[in-house]
């Protein structure tokens, strides 16, 4: 199957999340004999940003995503001309929501006027109930289907008239990037937290669940992660916190193997609005085997089972004895590590998602056989 994936960027995973996932199933498929083009604009809001971060920065993906480079295609114009060269032969047609509505506006009109791919628009954000008027923006009637990361954005989209073509896709852990440390360092100590601050949909909860905790249990906290404004810095500072800046998700394993465990503080409309789904930052720390504790989130679609993966915290005053306890029982830190990574292997790695992403695309054909 020759599969086309327009991203806002692959090469670039600043600020970028849904990088880490589609590194991983174009890995997958590519490993499974398909053929995958992942198409990127020339120049990208994540890709200046990272740009700033050195030289080194922005040539790591050409060295840790060596096997993808052949995938990746810069495209300087999106225009009418520019798409139908890019979609040429394909079966499968994938636009994330983290593009311009032209470009799916334009891959629209391919698909109306005769184009026999398949077309998807695929959603890793709220703006679909946080800001229905921006997702509005996006002509998606000549779609064939709707992949969203978690079933509550599934049920507003079936809201919104989609039916039984939107489908649940989660996102997973890259297993052949994410995966326990061949030995155990010598030295590791205190917790990890790699994120965002973002737009401040979390300020609060990461000064009740992540640095106050930790600083009343005199634990050490690193972390790592871009867009903090001065208060946020000024937080950390009084936190005692060690911030460290940008971090390649390509590294984060290494940094997971020198930490004793890590922290989910899921931003806010995951709680409220959009209910069970995650960060990707669980996949990945399940999969690299470093003990887990969240602040309060709804796993509504049993993904993970909490104790046993990972331990839940209902307050913070739950989170500060929960990570007391990380800190000091290495028979427990063992347990979850050992049960969380069984679980991704069981159902949650890119492998998985590549084969449910191909599931989809085959009862797709089908349908579509059917109605010519």
């Amino acid at each position: 199957m020759r599969i086309i994936y327009f991203t806002h960027s692959v090469t670039s995973c600043w600020n970028n999340g849904n990088a880490h996932f589609l590194r991983g199933v174009a890995r997958a498929l590519r490993q499974g004999g398909h053929e995958v083009c992942l198409c990127e604009p020339a120049v990208s809001w994540s890709r200046e940003n990272l740009r700033r971060e050195g030289p080194a920065a922005e040539a790591a993906f050409g060295t840790q995503f060596a096997d993808l480079l052949p995938a990746v295609r810069r495209m300087p114009a999106q225009d009418e001309q520019s798409l139908v060269a890019a979609v040429a032969g394909a079966d499968l047609v994938i636009a994330h929501e983290w593009n311009e509505p032209a470009l799916v506006a334009g891959l629209g009109r391919l698909r109306r006027c005769g184009g026999r791919f398949l077309l998807l628009f695929h959603d890793t954000h709220h703006r679909m109930v946080s800001d229905p008027a921006a997702m509005a923006r996006f002509d998606l009637s000549a779609y064939d289907g709707v992949l969203a990361f978690g079933e509550s954005l599934s049920a507003a989209y079936r809201r919104h008239g989609w039916g039984g073509q939107v489908f649940t896709w989660h996102e997973a852990a890259d297993t052949t990037l994410f995966r326990p440390p061949p030995s155990i360092p010598p030295r590791r100590d205190g917790a990890v937290w790699i994120g965002n601050w973002g737009d401040g949909e979390r300020g609060e909860e990461l000064h009740d669940y992540l640095l106050a905790p930790l600083a009343r249990a005199g634990i050490p906290l690193t972390i790592h992660g871009v867009r903090y404004p001065q208060q946020a810095m000024a937080a950390l500072r009084r936190s005692g916190a060690e911030h460290r800046g940008w971090l390649a998700n390509a590294a984060v394993p290494e940094v997971f193997a020198h930490h004793l465990f890590t922290v989910h503080v899921p931003r806010r409309f995951y709680v409220t609005h959009l209910p069970g789904i995650p960060t990707i930052r669980v996949f990945e720390a399940l999969a690299c085997g470093i003990p887990l504790v969240c602040a309060p989130w709804e796993d509504s679609e049993r993904l993970f089972t909490p104790g046993q993966d990972y331990l839940q915290a209902r307050d913070p005053a739950e989170m500060a004895r929960l990570m007391r306890a990380l800190y000091h029982d290495a028979g427990l830190r063992a347990a979850l590590a050992a049960h969380g990574l069984a679980t991704i292997h069981a159902r949650h790695s890119c492998a998985h998602r590549a084969e449910a992403l191909l599931a989809i695309a085959a009862r797709l054909r089908g349908a579509t056989e059917e109605a010519a």
